[in-house]
């Protein structure tokens, strides 16, 4: 064990996660013998009375041999799942470290044992190909890495290195709480495969290493696609069925992945398949909650990802020369050869001013043009496969009277004029800001 860390250079601080335990123990005294550029980063979980002289014994130790000692205690729990909870703000205080001293290095002490549990967990749950194969030894996380020297080692083999080397460590009781998923397989499973074979913990990390290989090519082939068929938070569906049904979970978790800064344990298999059950769904409008108020929205051949807090409020604008509004562009010109749903031609002496552009209200309608027909402004919008969430603030031409004379791009109502009739005013609807300019 004396060698793991032969391979490492050290050349700036790096931040160790240190709980006391045996495992974060061993782990600072190997690198103790190393580098003396530590920083010791401790969370009291305030949960044990033990902790308070945990942390004390701790600040004593770095004292003793010069390294840097940051903590921080765990006021209170707001979540259900205190597990998780407690990982967040634990790896949030890390985080702080690594940037207080500008390190790109976090050491933690997970190891063999750590890994099975790990691995099982995940099963239990559902997961992921990367998720399954459990703990990796490093991993890549923003700009900094997580090195975890032991996973090849066993929390038996742990204790006898501290033992042999008289290193002091505490046990937390809390470990034997069966309450939590991981003790019970800990405590109940674990012996039962280590009766097995006494080098299990070889076998899952063989595991785990050939399931990180395939992920890596899976991964590999699903971000080409991801970069073909997603783009501006828009996956194309027509070009996303045709794929594979694995590679299109696997896009799917590498979108997701990005959305969640790659923070785990967010992004489960039960809301890949949701996902994939709302694309299969022939209804061309749907929506689907995922967690941290992300919204899977899927509109016709397109899917996105939006906020729950999302809005589109109404307003009214005057119209006077130029006006930009929800992506389209407005402006009166002099001339226009085209005849399009872009472009809007007024007799100024059949219309009451000033022009409004407002957005859509219930009961709104047309009059057509061409059939002098009233039409409602929601039809239209589903006949011409308007997004659901653009439905209500899609701009809307309207006279002081609050005849609705235009939807632009789309319909003309019998007050617009062809280029061919008696008009003095032409308004041109654009979606290039530039052509403005």
């Amino acid at each position: 064990m004396d060698n793991i860390l032969d391979n490492f250079i050290f050349k700036e601080y790096i931040v160790v996660g240190v709980s006391s335990g045996p495992d974060s123990m061993c782990l600072l005294h190997l690198l103790q013998k190393k580098t003396d550029k530590i920083v010791v980063c401790h969370i009291n979980h305030n949960v044990r009375k033990e902790s308070t002289t945990e942390e004390k014994f701790l600040q004593e130790y770095c004292q003793k041999y010069n390294l840097i000692f940051e903590s921080m205690t765990i006021k209170n729990y707001q979540e259900n799942n205190f597990e998780n909870e407690a990982r967040k703000k634990r790896y949030k205080f890390y985080e702080e470290c690594l940037n207080k001293y500008h390190s790109h290095y976090l050491f933690l002490a997970h190891h063999g044992d750590d890994l099975i549990e790990t691995v099982l967990m995940k099963i239990i749950r559902g997961s992921n190909i990367e998720g399954y194969a459990g703990i990796k030894k490093i991993s890549n996380v923003k700009n900094y890495q997580i090195v975890r020297p032991l996973l090849n080692y066993t929390k038996e083999e742990i204790i006898k290195y501290d033992d042999s080397h008289n290193i002091t460590y505490f046990i937390d009781s809390s470990n034997k709480d069966l309450s939590y998923t991981r003790n019970r397989i800990r405590e109940k499973i674990l012996p039962l495969l280590k009766e097995e074979d006494k080098l299990v913990n070889q076998k899952f990390l063989k595991y785990s290493k050939t399931l990180l290989e395939y992920n890596e090519y899976i991964q590999s082939v699903a971000k080409k696609e991801t970069f073909r068929i997603y783009k501006d938070n828009i996956l194309d569906l027509k070009e996303f069925i045709k794929i594979d049904k694995f590679i299109q979970k696997n896009i799917l978790y590498y979108i997701l992945a990005n959305i969640y800064d790659n923070k785990s344990d967010i992004v489960k298999e039960k809301h890949i398949t949701s996902i994939l059950k709302l694309i299969d769904n022939p209804k061309p409008n749907l929506s689907l909650n995922i967690p941290k108020g992300k919204r899977i929205v899927k509109e016709y051949n397109k899917l996105y990802i939006s906020t729950n807090n999302d809005k589109n409020d109404s307003y009214k604008i005057e119209f006077n020369n130029k006006l930009k509004i929800n992506g389209l562009f407005f402006e009166k010109v002099e001339e226009e050869d085209s005849d399009s749903n872009s472009v809007c031609r007024l007799d100024s002496s059949k219309v009451k001013f000033p022009l409004y552009f407002r957005s859509r209200k219930d009961g709104d309608y047309i009059i057509l043009k061409t059939s002098n027909f009233h039409k409602k402004i929601k039809e239209i919008f589903i006949e011409k496969k308007l997004p659901k969430n653009k439905r209500t603030s899609y701009p809307l031409l309207v006279d002081s009277n609050d005849n609705i004379i235009w939807i632009p791009n789309m319909k003309k109502s019998k007050f617009c004029l062809k280029k061919d009739e008696n008009y003095d005013i032409i308004i041109k609807c654009n979606e290039r800001e530039e052509k403005y300019e």
